[in-house]
């Protein structure tokens, strides 16, 4: 039996496009005499769809749709994940369900048990889990059919009272296909390796496991479905952060050479693809960007034009009293290096009319971080005009480490509709410009080496207000990816003192964070949906 793994990017609630999508795969499959072709989980109507799973309109669209590829499978099989409606009128009103289509018509569904609410999950608020579990037989073969975490059995979902795996193991199954929506993090693709090389060996089955490709806002899936053997070893891998269609042939144990990339080099592909795909799905094409001469500005201003294109990438520069020659020069020669259009704007003037405006209100008070934030308003009042009036959508430039600490100005550098490297350290923020530049000068090398500034009053640097990056990124790494306490930090060895310090700047700036755009998301845990923490509350220290 010759099965396809279609990986493709959906579009949530584009029914017409992914259909169009889903239905030229299976006639690509056809024409390569694929028996089965297999598509990822939630692929009818896209995932994470939310509450637009609470409508009827959705739901009765999702129906249209797999009437419509019903109708295309008949000298083809198919797998593919959808919703679909609880009947029982027990529990919730729907299932994440894989449904097998055959001959024109479904004939197997099956639902998914272990339904995640970490993170960025929150399947629970919408599907009920399944409880019982079948295999499938097409052409002779039985097939365990499991919906992504319903494969797992992992440590930290032992608490669920079902193991669907196990279950469908008892009927004895001959291969398992696992459809699924994985998100990426520079993390991840290792994990989730290890769990399917594992389930793979302990169930002494081959294995296919179809992930989708695509960017939904803050989320990236980065596909790089794969099929093992039943000694675990690596079949094939497709595409990362592409669309991809392959062919597995049932019998087939030939190992193949996994493919490599580094954490940096998987980092700029998910941002490139995040920050395209946000513009394409919402139908923008332009965007805009204060372009400093420092080194956040310049990395997301180089990922804006290998996303969008040079010719749809507008760079704002807006020198201050304060601002360096040197600054202004490393900003142009990343203009020249990209070839985005650019234009400059001074904001002494306007600064300067503020501070007059404001002078009675604040008289007999002394200057300190409300000037500097008058300047940081004063560019984000200027960009979010030309974002208004031309159309361009605006681009925020503020990486992790200014977030976790609170280092930046709401209604300033804070703004914009997308943070493109806001779950980027700075540290991170360092190897990507290097990256970026492993094949030509597109970041002046000045803006890479010099010391990081605000540029907001005289001589200012990063290191005035904050440790060293690689001693500030390492200390916010374990506060919030590791999630460790402040006690725990200092066990590990930590100054106690910088500790409480750190771990104050963290909780009092997420009402800053609560604000800012939606993050893309590179880590095992970024600012959002995947952290959501009270604004108002006493912290354990």
């Amino acid at each position: 039996m010759k099965i396809a793994l279609a990986q493709l990017n959906y579009h949530i609630g584009n029914f017409e496009a992914n259909t169009a999508k889903i239905l030229k795969s299976i006639a690509d499959a056809k024409k390569d005499q694929a028996d089965l072709i297999v598509f990822a989980e939630l692929a009818i109507g896209g995932y994470p769809a939310k509450d637009l799973l609470r409508s009827t309109v959705f739901l009765d669209s999702c129906e249209q749709a797999i009437d419509t590829i019903a109708e295309a499978c008949t000298d083809i099989a198919c797998i593919i994940g959808a919703p679909i409606r609880n009947t029982s009128q027990k529990g919730k009103s729907l299932f994440n369900a894989a449904l097998f289509i055959e001959n024109g018509a479904v004939t197997h569904i099956a639902k998914k048990g272990l339904l995640p609410d970490y993170d960025v999950f929150d399947e629970y608020r919408y599907f009920e889990p399944a409880i019982d579990f079948s295999c499938l037989t097409f052409k002779g073969i039985k097939i365990a059919l499991t919906i992504c975490e319903d494969l797992w059995n992992m440590e930290n979902i032992n608490s669920y009272v079902i193991n669907p795996i196990d279950m469908l193991a008892e009927e004895n199954p001959s291969l398992i296909i696992n459809i699924a929506a994985s998100p990426f993090s520079y993390t991840h693709f290792e994990e989730r390796k290890k769990i399917l090389i594992k389930q793979a060996q302990t169930y002494k089955l081959p294995l296919l496991y179809v992930n989708q490709v695509g960017a939904h806002t803050d989320i990236i899936f980065d596909g790089r479905s794969l099929v093992f053997n039943e000694q675990g070893e690596q079949l094939l891998e497709l595409a990362a952060f592409q669309e991809d269609l392959q062919y597995y042939e049932v019998g087939d144990s030939v190992a193949a050479t996994p493919v490599d990339f580094s954490e940096i080099a998987l980092i700029h592909q998910a941002l490139v693809l995040g920050l395209r795909d946000y513009f394409s799905k919402s139908g923008f094409k332009k965007a805009v960007l204060g372009l400093s001469g420092g080194l956040d500005s310049a990395i997301v201003a180089a990922l804006a034009c290998e996303a969008l294109g040079a010719e749809n990438v507008f760079a704002v520069l807006m020198p201050s009293i304060y601002s360096s020659d040197h600054s202004i020069k490393d900003a142009l020669d990343l203009v020249k290096n990209t070839g985005c259009k650019h234009q400059i704007i001074p904001i002494k003037d306007v600064a300067n009319a503020f501070e007059h405006i404001l002078a009675p209100t604040f008289q007999g008070l002394a200057a300190d971080t409300t000037e500097e934030n008058i300047q940081a308003r004063t560019r984000g009042t200027l960009l979010m005009a030309i974002s208004n009036k031309m159309g361009y959508i605006l681009l925020n430039t503020s990486n992790k480490s200014e977030a976790a600490v609170g280092y930046g100005t709401l209604y300033g550098d804070m703004a914009g509709a997308i943070s493109v490297i806001g779950d980027v350290y700075k540290t991170q923020a360092f190897a990507l410009a290097r990256y970026i530049n492993r094949e030509r000068e597109i970041i002046p090398v000045n803006t890479i080496v010099k010391p990081p500034s605000a540029e907001l009053r005289p001589d200012q640097k990063d290191s005035d207000s904050l440790p060293e990056y690689e001693v500030l990124d390492a200390l916010l790494h374990g506060f919030i990816e590791n999630e460790k306490s402040g006690s725990e930090l200092v066990a590990l060895g930590y100054n106690p003192a910088l500790v409480q310090r750190i771990a104050r700047l963290v909780n009092n700036a997420e009402f800053k964070r609560f604000q800012c755009p939606p993050i893309l998301r590179v880590s095992p845990k970024a600012f959002g949906a995947g952290r959501t923490i009270p604004l108002v509350a006493k912290y354990p220290f």
